[in-house]
């Protein structure tokens, strides 16, 4: 399924605000607050990386900027599983926050190499 940049624009700010209340609902605890810093910081990092991303001034900008997108997007992931193993929420609680993460992730990186790609495509044509 194709997604415009203004429809990824608002997925990826929706995750940054559903990420906001899981960091709300984090237990007051040293570990509940670090991580939950470590969370809050990656999630609207790619909600903001990708609005920047579409804002690029160049190719080359705009396939380093989804660069940054893929990786916050991927800790993002990686912070949600690591809450639900460490027991911090239940995993039926952020089965679908980390189903998006991962489901963002994957969109991003297929963005990546295809803009990869055609950039190679472009460079290979040249006459």
């Amino acid at each position: 399924m194709a997604h415009t940049p203004m429809e990824l624009q608002e997925r990826t700010r929706a995750f940054a605000l559903r990420v906001l209340r899981v960091f709300r609902s984090l237990p007051n605890s040293g570990e509940g607050r670090i991580l939950g810093q470590q969370l809050f910081r990656s999630a609207p990092s790619a909600a903001a990386n990708y609005r920047a991303a579409c804002r690029a001034r160049s190719h080359r900008d705009f396939v380093s900027k989804l660069g940054i997108v893929e990786e916050e997007a991927d800790e993002s992931l990686f912070w949600l599983e690591f809450i639900a193993e460490a027991g911090l929420l239940p995993r039926n609680k952020l089965r679908e926050l980390i189903s998006e993460a991962s489901q963002l992730t994957a969109i991003i990186v297929a963005s990546r190499r295809t803009e990869g790609n055609n950039r190679q495509s472009k460079i290979l044509n040249r006459k």
